[in-house]
C-alpha cells in the first residue's frame, strides 16, 4: 500500500493537474464556444497529453460540469467567509452583505473568464449540466439567504423581504455589474464599482440614506 505522503502527493499533483485543464478549458470555452473547442486543445492549452484529461474526467462534457461546479464552489466558499468575518468582527448583518459583494468581486475580477461563461449557461435549459448548474447556484445564493434571514430575525431588516428573491437579486447585481464593469468600464477601479453597489446595497436592502 501506498504511504500516507505518497497516497498525499499524488492527489496534490492530481488536483494541480485538473487545476490547469479546468483553466485551459474555461479560456477556450469563453473564446470560442463548447461545441467548437475539442479536447485536444483543452490538452495543447493545458500542457498535458490528451489521455490525461480522459484520464480526469469521462469526457469534455464531465470536465466541464466538474468545472462549474468547481467555480460556483470557490465563488460560494468566499461569500461564505466575507459572512463568517464580517460577524467574527461585530458587524451587522449589513456589512456581511457589503463584505459579500466585495468578495464577489474580488472572485469576478479573478475568474473573468468563468464568470462570462457561468452567466451564459444560466440561460441555456438543454445542457447536460443544467440540472447541476442548479444545484451549484442555489449553494451560493443560499449563504446570501442565510444572512438575510439572520436581518430579518434579529429586526435589521424589515420581516416584508422576499428572501429567496432578495438573494438571488444580490447574486444577480454583482455578476451583472461585473461584467459590465470588465466589457464596458475597464478603467473602473475594484474599490470604485464595490463603493457604486455598496451605496445600492445600504438604500435599498438596509433603508438607510
Amino acid at each position: 500500500m501506498e504511504s500516507s505522503s505518497a497516497a498525499s502527493g499524488g492527489s496534490t499533483r492530481r488536483e494541480a493537474t485538473r487545476q490547469k485543464l479546468y483553466e485551459a478549458a474555461v479560456t477556450l470555452i469563453a473564446e470560442q464556444g463548447f461545441s467548437a473547442t475539442t479536447v485536444d486543445e483543452i490538452a495543447e492549452r493545458a500542457g498535458v497529453a490528451k489521455g490525461t484529461v480522459y484520464y480526469n474526467f469521462a469526457s469534455k462534457s464531465v470536465l466541464f460540469e466538474e468545472l462549474l461546479r468547481h467555480g460556483v464552489g470557490l465563488l460560494t466558499a468566499s461569500l461564505r467567509d466575507a459572512a463568517e468575518t464580517t460577524a467574527r468582527e461585530g458587524g451587522s448583518r449589513v456589512d456581511a452583505l457589503d463584505a459579500m459583494v466585495r468578495a464577489g468581486l474580488v472572485f469576478i475580477d479573478r475568474y473573468p473568464s468563468f464568470t462570462q461563461l457561468y452567466v451564459a449557461e444560466l440561460w441555456r435549459t438543454n445542457r447536460a449540466w443544467q440540472s447541476t448548474l442548479m444545484v451549484v447556484r442555489q449553494q451560493a445564493v443560499a449563504v446570501v439567504e442565510g444572512v438575510l434571514r439572520e436581518g430579518v430575525e434579529g429586526g435589521e431588516f424589515s420581516d416584508e423581504i422576499d428572501i429567496p428573491l432578495t438573494a438571488a437579486a444580490l447574486v444577480g447585481m454583482v455578476l451583472v455589474a461585473a461584467l459590465d464593469w470588465k466589457s464596458f468600464q475597464p478603467e473602473r477601479s475594484l474599490d470604485d464599482v464595490h463603493a457604486a453597489l455598496s451605496r445600492l446595497l445600504q438604500g435599498r436592502v438596509s433603508g438607510r440614506r
